[in-house]
């Protein structure tokens, strides 16, 4: 990659992009480290080319490198150069103009305007997986004398991007269990397959859907919560075969099914919106049931329902039908309903839990047994 005469030599495609050349090319995963050395975090924010790394991601962004190594995907880099260069095309005809090599002096400096994340995750991967140093990123280089530009390149790469929507991301997601788990799910509960939107993470007045595939799969984790507490519980050191973590997926997916079932036969209004008596928006403005916060109470309530009541829990959900959904209810006020418009924070999801579960006498029925446990262990 390099010469004699001191000069990284890159095979790129030359292009212009507001008047001004710019080049792409393709750089060994093993090299990013050297011709992207990190800024120093003392440095004043006006300083620096982007902004500092935020640690946190990158152990995320390196484990995901190396579980999916065969089958990763990768965005360019974008990186400003401070020096020098010499394009040297391949020829004078026609594409071959644009085809050619980049002689970049070895002392010049690359500054990252995207991808700083990428780069310290690859940096992180190829202690575990060398072999990822033989692959390739491709680079997206501009000239910047001074890098003075820089700063503003970063801002403009970054300007107009959207976080993508939690229902969009587990909907494309085809390698994550948690994932893989919730489509399957909502697969196999009807109400869900078919209320249920894949996409957008709000409902608008005139969609046909109850809920959204990000409030599903809340409020499915929320149920198979002492499953995933127990796995967690296990020594160090065990290691569960493939066999078996496929069953423990497939018994996961049967419990989940069968609850999500159960509730909605309890609930009417769901069935009644499934086939198509009632528009949904109406059902959305005039009831809770549907709304994410209860979902996902739901499945607390539903955790403990099994594990309380494990041969008679769907007698005990039942009871579900006894209960004012109405928006217009005033237990709502000061529990979900605050300033009068509904809470998702984390305590109006507690506070809901423990009024369904004293609704379903599931709050009594825990208490006793608990102190059956302290009786028994002699407490």
């Amino acid at each position: 990659m390099s010469t004699l005469s001191f000069e990284y030599i890159l095979p790129v495609i030359r292009g212009i992009q507001g008047g001004r050349e710019y080049y792409v090319s393709m750089c060994p995963v093993r090299f990013l480290p050297k011709l992207f050395p990190f800024e120093s975090e003392d440095l004043p924010p006006e300083m620096r080319a982007s902004r500092t790394l935020n640690q946190s991601r990158i152990p995320e962004i390196a484990d995901y490198l190396v579980r999916n190594s065969t089958s990763y995907t990768c965005g360019a880099i974008a990186a400003s150069i401070d020096a020098d260069i010499t394009f040297e095309a391949v020829g004078n005809e026609g594409q071959e103009r644009k085809i050619g090599c980049l002689r970049v002096p070895m002392d010049a400096k690359f500054t990252i305007n995207d991808g700083q994340h990428r780069r310290a995750a690859f940096e992180m991967a190829l202690q575990q997986n060398p072999q990822l140093g033989y692959e390739t990123v491709a680079l997206i280089l501009f000239l910047d004398i001074g890098l003075e530009k820089s700063q503003e390149r970063f801002a403009d790469l970054n300007s107009f991007q959207v976080p993508l929507e939690a229902s969009l991301s587990l909907l494309y997601n085809h390698r994550d269990d948690r994932a893989r788990l919730v489509k399957a799910v909502v697969k196999q509960v009807e109400v869900f397959r078919c209320l249920t939107e894949m996409e957008r993470g709000i409902l608008n007045g005139r969609s046909p859907k109850l809920f959204t595939l990000s409030a599903i799969d809340r409020a499915i984790m929320a149920l198979l919560s002492n499953i995933e507490a127990s796995q967690q519980a296990k020594p160090s050191r065990y290691r569960a075969t493939k066999q078996e973590k496929e069953a423990e997926f497939v018994q996961k997916i049967q419990l989940a099914v069968s609850y999500w079932n159960a509730v909605s036969s309890f609930i009417p209004d769901w069935q009644l919106v499934l086939h198509k008596q009632v528009a949904a928006g109406e059902v959305r403005r005039d009831f809770v049931h549907c709304r994410s916060v209860v979902l996902e109470s739901l499945g607390e309530v539903g955790a403990s329902l099994r594990s309380v009541f494990p041969e008679s829990w769907e007698e005990r959900l039942a009871l579900l039908r006894d209960v004012d959904w109405s928006i217009s209810n005033p237990d709502w006020e000061g529990g979900i309903l605050l300033r009068g418009g509904i809470s998702k924070s984390r305590a109006s999801v507690g506070w809901m839990r423990d009024y369904l579960k004293n609704r379903l006498g599931l709050g009594t029925a825990e208490g006793a047994r608990a102190g059956r446990s302290c009786h028994n262990q002699g407490g």
